[in-house]
């Protein structure tokens, strides 16, 4: 008889478990099933646990986290928009602004309208974009602050004439560092002058921060007659040829022009200008006639000189029209202009046309602040030293 034919051998079912417990997955299945296993006891501890201290710091921990989180992101942001915004600075309107004609010459300032027009609050808005715009690639140009860079309240006035007055002092920067006056100088600096004084009627008609007020317009004042003033390094002299500051200086003056039609602001801008004229006529004394900066400091004295005569026939009728006229400062600087006068008169046999330009300042003063003397708003004595 046939043996019947033999099947062939089939896998045991030891041998095909075997084969599925070598597979790299279920092994690495195993492994993370064995080390979850392992931190159930630990976890399950921590949660029936009585003490609840240790989950409250946790969660403050990741909650400060989360914010640290959200602050490097909103810096991260102003980085990238800063790098992306040195080629998008804010475009400037073609149309030629008017702001500095006139400069240097003795005229009174034309009339203003009577009322606000809408394009000048649409200029204020566009200026303070601008404004917060440069304060921004300051702040990145310098190291990142600890603070956040949002800070800045929209809604301050306050901050905003100091961001304001921050700009306008850059801006003289520019002038001063390309030695030419340019289209947008002329337009940025006529919006700064415009919104430094609309800001300030309103904060000083609040009657608040007043010493906070008076510290930023001095600081402003102070500024820009550091650059006004400026006599460069190496005077007279440049790799290039001559060098010529006198267009940016006499900008600046013609900001001041501008800025004095604000009695608070004026009346600082003639004490200020004032001292410096008899703190230079003292230099002048001790100075080598052949420094170089000599003839930098004659110029700078005309030109403060010239200031003072702007400022008190462009705007002395209407300072003393003004509620708010302060007498103490102006009775001040009456007498640092006489105190210059004097002190000007030592330095006759250097320069004689001082003497008589500040004459000149002295008398128009008196002729436009007579009527008020008169009327008993000035003291009379401050008023008799002006005739002497």
């Amino acid at each position: 008889a046939m043996a019947p034919a033999s099947r062939p051998p089939t896998a045991t079912p030891l041998a095909a478990s075997s084969s599925r417990i070598d597979s790299p997955s279920l092994k690495a299945a195993l492994a993370m099933a064995l080390i979850h296993y392992k931190r159930l006891p630990s976890t399950t501890a921590a949660s029936v646990g009585t003490s609840s201290p240790p989950l409250i710091h946790w969660k403050r921990k990741a909650k400060e986290r989360k914010r640290e989180i959200l602050r490097l992101r909103e810096e991260l942001k102003l980085l990238q928009d800063g790098v992306r915004g040195e080629a998008m600075e804010p475009p400037v309107a073609s149309c030629r602004c008017h702001f500095f004609d006139g400069c240097s010459d003795l005229q009174p300032p034309p009339p203003t309208g009577g009322g606000e027009h809408w394009v000048d609050e649409v200029l204020r808005r566009r200026f303070l974009r601008l404004a917060r715009w440069k304060e921004k690639r300051r702040r990145l140009d310098r190291s990142l602050p600890v603070t956040s860079l949002m800070e800045f309240n929209s809604e301050d006035e306050i901050q905003q004439l100091s961001l304001s007055t921050d700009f306008l002092v850059e801006l003289s920067d520019g002038i001063f560092a390309k030695r030419e006056s340019c289209s947008t100088f002329a337009t940025f600096s006529h919006q700064a002058v415009n919104f430094i004084l609309s800001l300030l009627k309103n904060i000083l008609l609040s009657k608040r921060e007043k010493e906070l007020v008076e510290e930023i317009i001095d600081g402003l004042v102070t500024r820009l007659m550091k650059r006004m003033c400026t006599i460069p390094e190496n005077a007279g002299t440049s790799d290039s040829g001559p060098v010529d500051c006198s267009d940016a200086q006499f900008n600046v003056q013609h900001l001041f022009r501008k800025l004095g039609n604000e009695e608070f602001i004026g009346q600082r801008i003639i004490l200020a200008v004032s001292q410096k004229i008899s703190n230079v006529s003292e230099s002048l004394l001790l100075l080598d006639p052949f420094d170089d900066s000599f003839p930098d400091m004659h110029g700078n004295m005309f030109i403060m000189i010239q200031l003072i005569e702007f400022l008190i026939s462009d705007y002395m009728k209407i300072w003393l029209c003004c509620e708010q006229f302060d007498k103490k400062i102006f009775e001040e600087w009456v007498r640092s202009i006489l105190k210059a006068r004097k002190d000007l008169e030592v330095v006759e046999n250097i320069n004689g046309l001082y003497v008589v330009y500040i004459e000149r300042v002295v008398g128009r003063l008196a002729r436009e602040v007579a009527p008020a003397a008169y009327q008993g708003k000035l003291d009379l004595d401050v008023f008799s030293k002006l005739l002497c």
